[in-house]
């Protein structure tokens, strides 16, 4: 049997750059739905921003220790600022926008009246 030696610090320095979580496009009856892949980040962190056609989600992923004393063997989880931009087919700048959390999962509606909707 072997020991590790806990020689990795337990500070792990912050990405200068955002990473980008994956997400899936779904068109709805009332308009569209955006499912981003947020695994471990509050709701309270996360900012959505509607210019036009563009849709932007940012925030942050705190990391939280599990147990006090501990030290990283290995780390492949993103802990740090996030950011990802979408560019949509119709003009959204009108939409009800709505955003909940569910198992890691951020879902973000944008729900249409029948008046903005381009076809």
């Amino acid at each position: 049997m072997y020991q590790l030696k806990k020689v990795w610090p337990l500070f792990i320095p912050e990405s200068p750059v955002p990473w980008t979580p994956l997400v899936d496009v779904y068109k709805t009856r009332e308009g569209w739905l955006l499912k981003f892949d947020l695994a471990g980040v509050r709701l309270e962190d996360v900012t959505v921003s509607i210019f036009g056609r563009r849709v932007s989600i940012s925030g942050f992923r705190r990391d939280t220790i599990v147990e006090e004393g501990s030290r990283y063997y290995s780390m492949e989880i993103s802990y740090n600022r996030f950011e990802r931009t979408l560019e949509m087919p119709i003009n959204l700048d009108h939409a009800r926008t709505t955003m909940e959390a569910r198992n890691g999962i951020v879902l973000v509606r944008m729900n249409l009246e029948e008046t903005s909707y381009v076809r």
